[in-house]
Formats: C-alpha cells, structure tokens, sequence
C-alpha cells in the first residue's frame, strides 16, 4: 500500500515537472500490448527514467544503478516506489527480482546501455540483461528513441557515498519519445550467441528511434535568424551622397 501510494504521487510529480518544464513529445507507432511489457530505451539523461513512468497506465518497476540509491532521500524514495538497484557486478539479482516482478504482471523498465549515453549523441553498446529478461519471461518487449536538445544538457557534480558522481541533468526543453511496435523474442537463454543477437536488434531499433525523435525536435526549432544583407548596402547610399556633396562644394570653391 505504502508502495503504491509513493509511487503515483512520484508520479503526478512527474507529470506536472514534464508538461511545465519540457516541450513534450510522445509518437506512438503501435499502443501497448495488454499485460506486463519490457520499456527499453536509450538514456541520454538522468531524468529518463521518470518520464518513461509516464508511458504506461499501470505501475512499472525500473532498473536503476544503485549508485542513486545511496543518494539521501532520492535513494529511499527510489526504493518505497518499489523500483529495483543494479550494482555493478551482480546484475543477475536485479535481473531475478524483475522477472518475479514481470510473472506478476508488472511492467518494467530497462535502459540496455547501463549508463548515461555518450555525450556526443551516440550509444553504448547494449548489455544482455534486457534479451535475457525477455527470453526467460517472453513477455514483449518495447523499445523507446529518446531525442532531447543537448545544448540544454546540465551536467552537475555531486559526491553519493563519498565519491565524486556526476549527474546529466535535463531541466528544461524539448523532449521526445517514440515508441515503437512491440516484439515478442524466443529462444534459449543460454544460447550467448542468440542473446547477443537480440540485445544488438533492440538497440539498433532504439537508435533508429531516437533518430526519430531527434528530428521531430530539430524540425520544431526555429531556424537561426539570419542578419539580411540589405541593410548593410544601405549604409553605402547615404555615404555615396555625402561624397558627390562633397565634390561638388570642392569644385565651386576651387571655380
């Protein structure tokens, strides 16, 4: 009860912070399946994984570095909504409790990158937690193009646990999703061969539809404005007229 009650009041929070402070834009190429699903996305900030919360209806549980959740307040806020720490080293027990999670109904939220995309704009490669979740509960998995404005980027550094962390903070501007068709994968989890071959596919349609996004927020930019050159011609008209004044006073005083 207590999880629940965090959770949607998080989650209002983030509604009201994502519809006042960024320029929002959510394109859907197919609607959510019925049931649990797999979110996977890119990650170009940290604020990425609140507003995906916002592209399902019910509860959904996300995978979050556990670095966040040593931070003080945020970190036990993270953990009364019931979302899930991945320490380095040991993803195979987060990995159990989101399946137990997904067997139950629960959607969940994964970023295959496993950290904060490079910022340049690119990608990390995927990791295989996400191909390997999906095989062991074959529920559907749903990839999400995240495009923001990098200019609008803040990154800010903070110490969590007595070391340095940086945090890539995104304020204010446009934000866009797309979410693409989901898909369903098969196989054996134990076949590294094919779990490798799923994580690279989802990753590849996540790039492609955060190319997506990404234009739709380039196309909505006013284009840069111009200084005209006329203006700038006109300043030789009057300096033209000073010059023949100026010849023709010469010349009657010299007459």
């Amino acid at each position: 009860m207590i999880e629940k009650t965090w959770y949607w009041a998080g989650r209002m929070l983030v509604g009201l912070f994502a519809h006042t402070m960024l320029r929002l834009s959510v394109e859907w190429k197919a609607p959510l399946p019925g049931g649990p699903v797999i979110l996977a996305a890119n990650h170009p900030s940290t604020i990425d994984p609140a507003i995906l919360t916002m592209l399902s209806p019910a509860q959904v549980t996300i995978l979050i570095l556990d670095t966040l959740f040593k931070v003080p307040l945020f970190g036990r806020s993270l953990r009364l909504c019931g979302h899930i720490p991945v320490v380095n080293g040991n993803g195979q027990a987060a990995l159990d409790k989101a399946r137990r999670l997904v067997e139950a109904g629960r959607t969940v939220v994964i970023f295959p990158e496993g950290t904060i995309s490079p910022p340049d704009g690119g990608c990390h490669q995927p990791h295989t937690g996400l191909a390997r979740l999906a095989l062991q509960t074959g529920v559907p998995v749903v990839p999400v193009g995240i495009g923001l404005d990098p200019a609008q980027i803040q990154t800010i550094e903070t110490r969590v646990d007595g070391k340095p962390a940086l945090g890539t903070w995104y304020f204010h501007g446009p934000y866009a999703l797309t979410v693409g068709e989901a898909v369903t994968f098969q196989g054996d989890v134990e076949n590294r061969e094919r779990v490798r071959q799923i994580s690279c596919q989802v990753m590849n349609t996540i790039n492609q539809l955060k190319a997506e996004s990404t234009w739709r927020i380039q196309a909505a930019m006013p284009a840069p404005r111009l200084r005209p050159a006329i203006p700038w011609a006109l300043w030789l008209l009057p300096l033209h007229l000073v010059q023949n004044i100026y010849m023709g006073v010469k010349a009657t005083l010299i007459g």
